[in-house]
Parts: structure tokens; C-alpha cells; sequence
């Protein structure tokens, strides 16, 4: 069975300068799903938008949106996507009503009335659609602005961080509406800061690191290249030892000792391993126990180790990243709600 892909770039690659934001981006998101896309500051997130949605153009390399080339199609790219932006699209001074009738009017939608009405009941905004948009909550501006963006009904949406600043009642809001949209068939593409958000969302995630795509899969398969971390804390520290031949026999990694808590632990990538056996195997081997778990990671488990967070500040200087928000792009992020 042959995939139909909503995003497809073989190499891309974008230069600021001397700063190569995008070293070789290969992504392929097929039609209908949600991919997320994390990386670091820098990492080159916003610049892969960007280009995605013809802002900029790429320096090299190729990609296909909603089936239409990237450079040679670019007015047809633009005609399949929706775009929902880091800043409000939004015009505060209008009501929510007129905005989504203005642009509904602006995209040449057939019947914009009607097709703001339904966008405005859809995101829960009808009782609010003659207010100005200026006296709207936050999390009430950003569905007004995903509403925006789905008037044409896209065949790929593009959410750069869409639920920044947003109480975790209107987080929900949002991530209920991109679970709808993927019903429906759009493919969603969804940079984002929040790893639960991904992990919620997505169903593959690309994991960026200094202009490429470092790590791609599904959330547990991210997770399992990771492995669960097992622990035990003995009762007698001078167990420890006993302890530590366990974990050894049992995972196949060094494990790693904390005299202070007396515990010790090693990183598993055996997923058979369980912690009624954990314990088991302890107790045969004469090891006295105040605790033992077996903890599966986390997407910031995955973030930390896959994508070198932890010399975020290196990357920074490295990729000339002085305004405090990510990659070069980021400096007219404002363009994305254009």
C-alpha cells in the first residue's frame, strides 16, 4: 500500500549569513496524522516552518506540501495550509465574528457567513462572536485564531507552538480541536515546548537538533530506544554491592550507585523485565529492601538524551542565536500569523 504523505522534504537546508539554520531536513509526515517537532533553542523548528509554509525559500534540497512543490507550486502550497502562528493572527479591535468573515471574505470562501458561523460554533465561541476580540480570554483568542486558519479547511495545518502562556483548561481546548482535525483528515504538523503536548498529540514525533532531524518515531518508540530506568534502595548500605550484581545480571548495564540515598540503578531496554521480577530476584539474592521501582521514561527523558539539551548553551553560540527565541527565523516570527 502506497503512503500519501501531507509533508514530504528530502535535504532542505536555509542559511541566515554564515549560520546554516537547516543542515539537510528529511521529513515525512503521511496524510492525516499529527507530527510533532521538539528540539532545543536553535535546533532550526521555526526556520523548518517556515520554509514548509513558503515564507522563506530553501537553499537547497526539496520537499512536497499537501502534494505540491515546494518551490515551483509555491501559490498552490499556500492555497492547501492553514497557519497558526507564535502571535495572534487575530485583529482585536473586530469581533470574533467579523474577523473570521473577513478572512473567510479574503480567502474568497464560498458563503462567509455561514462558514464563520460554523467555525465559531465548532470552537465554542458562538456567545462570544459579537465581542471585540481585544476582551477575549487568552486561550478564547487562540482557538479564535485556529478557527482563522481553518476557514479554506486545509489539507496541512501548521501550529507553531500554539498552546504557549495558555491555562491548562484552554491547553485542552486546543489539543480536543487538533484531535478533531486529525479525524477529520487534516495533517497536522505541531512544534511545541510542552513534551506532554507531544506526547499526547502525536503520532510521530522528529526530534531537531542543529538544523536536521536527529531521532524520528512514534512516542514509545522514542521511549524505548530511551529503556526504563530500574532502582533499588537497600536497607543496608553495605548490600549495595549485591544489589548492584542484580541489576547488572538483569539489564546488562553498569548501574550507577548513590551512596547518600543508598540506592543503586541501571537503565533497561528489556521489556520483559517487570518489578514483581525485580523484586524477586533481589529477595532470592539475600538483598534487603526499603524500595524498588522500575520507571519507564518520559518524552524529557527522550529530549534530554536525544537532542544534547544540556548543552543548549553551546548550541546558542554555536548557531548564533541572540534573541532569545530559537533558530534565526524566529527573529520575524510575527510573519507566521501573516
Amino acid at each position: 500500500m502506497t503512503t500519501t504523505y501531507g509533508v514530504l522534504s528530502e535535504g532542505l537546508e536555509k542559511r541566515f549569513g554564515e549560520v546554516r539554520a537547516l543542515r539537510g531536513l528529511d521529513l515525512a509526515v503521511p496524510q492525516g496524522t499529527v507530527c510533532g517537532i521538539l528540539g532545543p533553542n536553535g535546533a532550526g523548528k521555526t526556520t523548518a516552518v517556515r520554509l514548509l509554509t513558503t515564507l522563506l525559500r530553501p537553499d537547497a534540497g526539496s520537499a512536497r506540501v499537501a502534494g505540491r512543490d515546494l518551490v515551483r507550486e509555491a501559490a498552490a502550497v499556500r492555497r492547501a495550509i492553514g497557519v497558526t502562528g507564535q502571535y495572534a493572527s487575530v485583529d482585536g479591535d473586530l469581533t470574533g465574528r467579523q474577523n473570521l468573515r473577513l478572512f473567510a471574505r479574503l480567502h474568497r470562501v464560498r458563503g462567509p457567513a455561514g462558514r464563520a458561523d460554523d467555525l465559531l460554533a465548532r470552537f465554542g465561541l458562538a456567545e462570544a462572536a459579537d465581542r471585540a476580540a481585544s476582551t477575549y480570554s487568552g486561550g478564547m483568542r487562540r482557538r479564535l485564531d485556529l478557527a482563522a486558519s481553518l476557514i479554506r479547511r486545509p489539507e496541512v495545518l501548521f501550529l507553531d507552538e500554539p498552546t504557549t502562556g495558555l491555562d491548562p483548561a484552554s491547553r485542552n481546548d486546543i489539543w480536543d480541536a487538533v484531535r478533531e482535525l486529525k479525524q477529520d483528515g487534516t495533517t497536522v504538523l505541531l512544534t511545541t515546548q510542552y513534551l506532554e503536548e507531544a506526547d499526547r498529540l502525536a503520532d510521530d514525533i522528529a526530534l531537531m537538533e542543529r538544523g536536521r532531524v536527529a531521532e524520528t518515531g512514534s512516542p514509545a518508540h522514542l521511549k524505548a530506544l530511551i529503556g526504563s530506568y530500574a532502582e533499588v534502595v537497600v536497607a543496608d548500605r553495605g548490600a549495595l554491592a549485591q544489589a548492584a550484581a542484580v541489576l547488572d545480571r538483569l539489564t546488562g548495564a553498569e548501574p550507577s550507585f548513590d551512596h547518600d540515598r543508598g540506592s543503586v540503578g541501571a537503565v533497561t531496554r528489556d521489556s520483559t523485565l517487570t518489578l514483581p521480577r525485580l523484586v524477586r530476584e533481589l529477595d532470592t539474592a539475600g538483598v534487603p529492601l526499603l524500595d524498588a521501582s522500575l520507571k519507564p521514561p518520559t518524552l524529557d527523558d527522550v529530549f534530554l538524551r536525544l537532542t544534547g539539551e544540556r548543552h543548549d548553551s553551546d548550541d546558542h553560540n554555536r548557531h548564533g542565536d541572540h534573541n532569545g527565541h530559537g533558530d534565526p527565523g524566529d527573529r520575524d516570527g510575527k510573519e507566521m500569523a501573516a
